[in-house]
């Protein structure tokens, strides 16, 4: 009997143990097979959405350029246009050195035209030089400013200030280039005759 009352308690161990999984099993089966699958589901959804979030910061990251760099282009350009019409430090000290060594070549028996020609007209000529390469530099930086989005990422227009500004660098070139070359070749404001 004693054997028998094992057995029957394993037994009884066993038939517990089944129910208690049996209904787990029974709900499993009501909701279907996609029940298994829905919480191994919500784990792969929240990869899914993870995934689908660095993508999305992927995608802003190559979504191509902000344009800072063109509108920088377009800012230095102007402002390269207004130092070639208004004169630059470096165009200054260059004919103020090109006076200084005029003035040392020249013997005090030199004609007047030869004084004013060495003195003044040189330096006259290196302030223009200058001037006309600080605007040949606005024309450059404004015209890669506004060909850029010709050679960049399709579909994404300039920015409309950038366009502004780097057309107004453009002008200011060539305004400053055409003034230096009438500067230079002393059709305005030409060096006194003696």
């Amino acid at each position: 009997m004693a054997t028998k009352t094992a057995d029957e308690a394993g037994a009884t161990e066993a038939t517990e143990t089944d129910e208690a999984t049996e209904p787990l099993d029974d709900e499993a089966r009501a909701e279907g097979p996609d029940a298994a699958k829905s919480t191994d589901g919500a784990e792969s959804t929240d990869g899914a959405e993870a995934a689908g979030t660095e993508a999305g910061a992927e995608d802003v990251k190559e979504a191509g350029p902000s344009g800072v760099g063109q509108g920088a282009g377009a800012v230095v350009s102007a402002a390269l246009g207004l130092v070639s019409l208004s004169g630059s430090w470096l165009g200054t000290v260059a004919g103020a050195r090109e006076q200084l060594t005029g003035q040392l070549r020249t013997s005090t028996s030199a004609s007047v035209a030869q004084q004013i020609k060495e003195v003044y007209g040189d330096a006259w000529h290196t302030t223009a030089l200058w001037g006309g390469l600080f605007a040949l530099l606005a024309l450059i930086v404004g015209v890669v400013v506004l060909a850029r989005p010709a050679f960049g990422a399709p579909g994404r227009p300039q920015a409309p200030w950038t366009k502004s500004v780097a057309w107004a660098g453009v002008a200011l070139g060539v305004l400053g280039l055409l003034l230096a070359v009438l500067k230079y070749t002393d059709v305005l404001l030409a060096l006194p005759s003696a």
